[in-house]
């Protein structure tokens, strides 16, 4: 199984070079021909001349022997593209790199869960350092078949916790509302636009998403028109 990059950047060529020192298969997608022919002779994986946005350009490197996309290009707005086009063509699992953190409620709505936001977390790890803490890695905590789903309540979900009506094998962790941090307990009430937090079994997750992330993308979308 391999792993496909979108967009060389400089935390991608980082990535790459540790992911060919530990064994992996690796393409990197990058529609610039100068930055392919300037690695070409350090990198030892293979490389599509093309734009990662393409469904075409995309269905080159296979989705079904390909365990993650990574979109790592310079535009946010690209790396959601690309994204949802990977998802369309089904690829397992797909990695979204934000610069700008406005925008990660508009990617979580779409329902793009893996989300990465390089200079929050540089920021956040800076600020633990002054206070003397360890930063501990999510990846680090959540382990086995725990999975993490995050998404954006809208009016048909809004209301008591409860309401939500989870399995039990899935829990809500936290609430993110304007920005502010909530721990709820059993008298929080969903507004509209929070989003919201789930920790959860993995086989728990294609069900979670078809509820609380498709459904919703379906209904915002309205009727189509005949």
């Amino acid at each position: 199984m391999k792993l496909v990059f979108i967009g060389a950047s400089a935390t991608s060529v980082m990535a790459v070079r540790q992911l060919i020192h530990r064994g992996y298969d690796v393409v990197i997608i990058e529609k610039n021909k100068d930055r392919i022919d300037e690695l070409a002779d350090q990198l030892d994986c293979g490389f599509i001349l093309g734009d990662g946005t393409r469904p075409d350009i995309l269905r080159e490197v296979d989705a079904k022997t390909t365990r993650l996309v990574y979109c790592m290009t310079a535009n946010d707005q690209a790396n959601i593209l690309a994204s949802l086009v990977a998802h369309s063509l089904g690829f397992p699992r797909v990695i979204t790199k934000l610069e700008d953190p406005e925008f990660e409620h508009v990617a979580i709505e779409l329902g793009l869960d893996n989300i990465i936001v390089p200079a929050r977390t540089i920021g956040s790890f800076l600020a633990d350092i002054a206070e003397g803490q360890n930063l501990l890695e999510l990846s680090s905590i959540i382990k086995g078949e725990a999975r993490v789903l995050s998404f954006v309540i809208n009016e048909s979900l809004a209301g008591p916790v409860s309401a939500l009506a989870l399995p039990d094998n899935a829990r809500l962790m936290c609430i993110y509302r304007n920005g502010d941090f909530i721990l709820p307990d059993a008298e929080t009430k969903l507004r509209n636009d929070d989003e919201v937090v789930l920790i959860t079994h993995s086989k728990q997750i294609p069900a979670l998403r078809k509820r609380f992330i498709d459904t919703l993308k379906i209904r915002q979308a309205g009727p189509l028109s005949s």
